[in-house]
């Protein structure tokens, strides 16, 4: 840890994500107008804490943003796979999430690429993590961002979401420090989500 005084702009953005993301998920039938929202405010915030990362190429960024946002989805559905070969009590679960959350509507597939995956990795990337860095080191620091990142998903009910939250929060978190480019880590983010809720669906 590399100082030690509270970080107002950080508990407060961390405040008003918990905030915006529970009533996000305390109605699921108006879930996509008020998650839209929600990230729409994050975002604003975001931008107004400071500077993102933009050091890859336009090559370099679509490229490496879409094979990881292809392998992280790969990691996915192994343990998906893995959950019905072992008979696991989490089949119905997934059933579930996409019951409950997954777009259908054609301005909810546009507000998840458009806005929820870039809106989330400006926010959570590029504010959160940043912020945190400046007080742990990188293995640390990737860590607890990822860890804040799953712990808003809490509100959705379901540990399934929490998990893969953290599990892809922290691959994007690791790419952003590594790469310093948010265009990258939102393609990947793109690429995930559009795999997982639009062409190969669990």
């Amino acid at each position: 840890m590399k100082k030690r005084f509270p970080d107002l702009r950080l508990l407060f953005g961390l405040i008003i994500a918990h905030l915006l993301i529970f009533f996000s998920f305390h109605d699921k039938a108006i879930f996509w107008y008020i998650f839209t929202g929600s990230v729409l405010v994050l975002i604003v915030y975001a931008m107004f804490q400071g500077e993102v990362d933009d050091e890859a190429s336009l090559i370099h960024y679509i490229f490496l943003g879409a094979v990881s946002g292809f392998l992280l989805y790969f990691v996915f559905w192994l343990g998906f796979q893995a959950i019905g070969m072992l008979h696991l009590p989490f089949d119905k679960g997934v059933k579930k999430l996409y019951k409950w959350y997954a777009p259908s509507l054609f301005w909810q597939y546009i507000a998840l690429v458009l806005v929820a995956a870039p809106g989330e990795e400006l926010f959570w990337r590029g504010f959160i993590q940043k912020r945190i860095l400046k007080y742990f080191r990188p293995t640390a620091g990737i860590f607890a961002a990822s860890l804040l990142y799953a712990s808003v998903h809490i509100y959705s009910g379901s540990f399934l979401l929490v998990f893969s939250a953290f599990i892809s929060g922290f691959v994007w978190g690791l790419l952003y420090f590594l790469k310093k480019s948010m265009p990258l880590v939102i393609v990947s983010h793109i690429i995930f989500d559009i795999m997982i809720f639009i062409i190969l669906p669990f």
